[in-house]
C-alpha cells in the first residue's frame, strides 16, 4: 500500500498513530470474523432444517390433495408478520416472533369436518414458509458483513500494516541518516577550525 507520508517527525508521530490503532483493532475484527463465520453456518443450517421441514409438511398432506378443492379460498390470510431485529456478533439480523392471521367465520356444522384441521395445517406450513424465508435472509446478511469483515482483516494485515511499518522504517533511516550526516558535518568543520586555529598558532 503507497503510503503518504513526509520525512518527519510529526509524520512519524501519525503514522505511529494509524499502525497502532490497526494492530489494536485487527484481534476484535478477527474474533467478530470468527464470530459471523460461526453465525453463518448456523444460520444456514436452521434455513435448511425449515425447508425440509415444510417440504416434509408438504409430502405428509399429500393424501389430502383432493379435499382441498373443497376449501374455501380466502378463508384463512395472513394479515401480518411481526419480525423483531435481534443482534447475532453485533449483526443485526431479523427474527420471526409472530404471524397474524385473519379467519373468515364458518358454519362448522355445514361443512366439512377437516376444515378446523385445515386452517390449523395451513397455520403450519405458512409458519414453516415465512420461518424459512426470514433464516435465509438471516444467513445473507450474516454471510455479507462476515465477507466485508474478511475483507477488512485481510486490508489491515495484508496492506495497511505492513505498509505503515514500511514507511515508519523509511522515515527513520532517513533521520538516522540525517543525524550521521550532520553529526559528520559538525566532525568536518571542527576539524577544519582545530587544523585553522593551529595554522595561526604556528605564524
Amino acid at each position: 500500500m503507497a503510503v503518504k507520508f513526509q520525512y518527519n517527525k510529526t509524520s512519524l508521530t501519525n503514522l505511529g498513530k494509524q499502525l497502532k490503532m490497526r494492530q489494536n483493532a485487527l484481534p476484535t475484527l478477527k474474533n467478530k470474523e470468527s464470530a459471523l463465520r460461526v453465525s453463518v453456518n448456523a444460520a444456514k443450517a436452521e434455513a435448511a432444517s425449515l425447508m425440509e421441514q415444510l417440504e416434509e409438511g408438504l409430502r405428509n398432506y399429500d393424501y389430502l390433495a383432493a379435499l382441498w378443492n373443497e376449501f374455501e379460498p380466502g378463508l384463512i390470510r395472513i394479515t401480518d408478520v411481526d419480525c423483531h431485529e435481534v443482534k447475532v456478533a453485533g449483526v443485526k439480523t431479523p427474527q420471526l416472533f409472530d404471524i397474524h392471521y385473519e379467519l373468515q367465520p364458518f358454519n362448522a356444522f355445514v361443512k366439512p369436518a377437516w376444515y378446523a384441521d385445515g386452517v390449523n395445517i395451513l397455520k403450519e406450513l405458512t409458519r414453516l414458509g415465512i420461518a424459512s424465508e426470514i433464516s435465509e435472509e438471516k444467513r445473507r446478511i450474516l454471510e455479507f458483513n462476515r465477507k466485508k469483515t474478511t475483507q477488512k482483516v485481510n486490508l489491515y494485515e495484508k496492506v495497511q500494516i505492513p505498509g505503515y511499518q514500511e514507511a515508519i522504517r523509511k522515515i527513520k533511516r532517513y533521520m538516522e541518516d540525517e543525524e550521521n550526516l550532520s553529526k559528520a558535518s559538525s566532525k568536518i568543520v571542527k576539524t577544519r577550525h582545530e587544523a585553522e586555529e593551529e595554522e595561526e598558532a604556528a605564524r
